[in-house]
């Protein structure tokens, strides 16, 4: 696998900050895949990989997965074919060590980390779509009351499936909890990328489309490093 001219682009953002749908809208833009731990967490445990298997083991103790099996299941993905130019990373790496993991991996095949990019939106400003947001109980796909409804009301536009609300959307207090979480875990992480020089942080309480924007003005003007 050859480094020139690939880009591994990782997207942060607090849950509700528009992360998902600007990881596919950029897929679509630079023909890279948006590669989700979410997604392979599910993909794994559904296919019964061996990997799957392994976290499911761990889920099941009611244990954290450890960093060890993500970081081989996002390897695993991005030896993929469709990801030889490159890719999204969308919830990854959450930690140092998984930043420092991804590193090494990509090292091994002559490429880096290209860019990092980081959607920042108020506490109050999350606290406003997520308890707006409705999720597709097939495929995950996110939608919000008033800024991004369906096309038919409870009703996914890219699956048919039903859509609902998630438990802790409902609870302010368990919203605030988990946003607590993210950063706590998450701004080590930001700093890593801001301290080598490959952050760029985006308003994300725009549109969806002056955020899109923004963060391809962002990626288009950097050189690879």
């Amino acid at each position: 696998m050859k480094g020139e001219a690939r880009r591994y682009i990782i997207l942060f953002g607090a849950q509700g900050s528009g992360k998902g749908t600007q990881a596919r809208l950029l897929q679509d833009r630079f023909g890279i895949p948006q590669v989700a731990t979410g997604d392979l967490f599910r993909d794994n445990l559904k296919e019964q990989t061996d990997l799957g298997r392994m976290a499911k083991a761990y889920m099941e103790r009611g244990e954290l997965v450890p960093d060890e099996v993500t970081n081989a299941m996002v390897q695993e993905r991005l030896s993929r074919p469709d990801a030889q130019a490159g890719a999204i990373l969308d919830g990854y790496p959450r930690n140092l060590n998984q930043a420092r993991a991804l590193d090494e991996m990509l090292a091994g095949w002559g490429a880096q980390v290209t860019q990092a990019i980081y959607i920042e939106v108020s506490e109050a400003e999350l606290l406003r779509r997520l308890t707006g947001r409705r999720v597709c109980r097939e495929c995950q796909a996110t939608y919000h009351v008033v800024f991004n409804p369906p096309q038919q009301e409870a009703v996914c536009d890219r699956c048919g499936g039903p859509l609902y609300q998630r438990d802790d959307d409902k609870d302010e207090a368990a919203i605030r909890r988990r946003l607590e979480i993210y950063m706590q875990e998450t701004l080590p992480v930001i700093d890593y990328y801001r301290q080598r020089g490959l952050l760029s942080t985006i308003d994300g309480e725009a549109s969806i489309e002056e955020v899109n924007r923004a963060i391809v003005a962002a990626i288009v003007d950097r050189r690879t490093p």
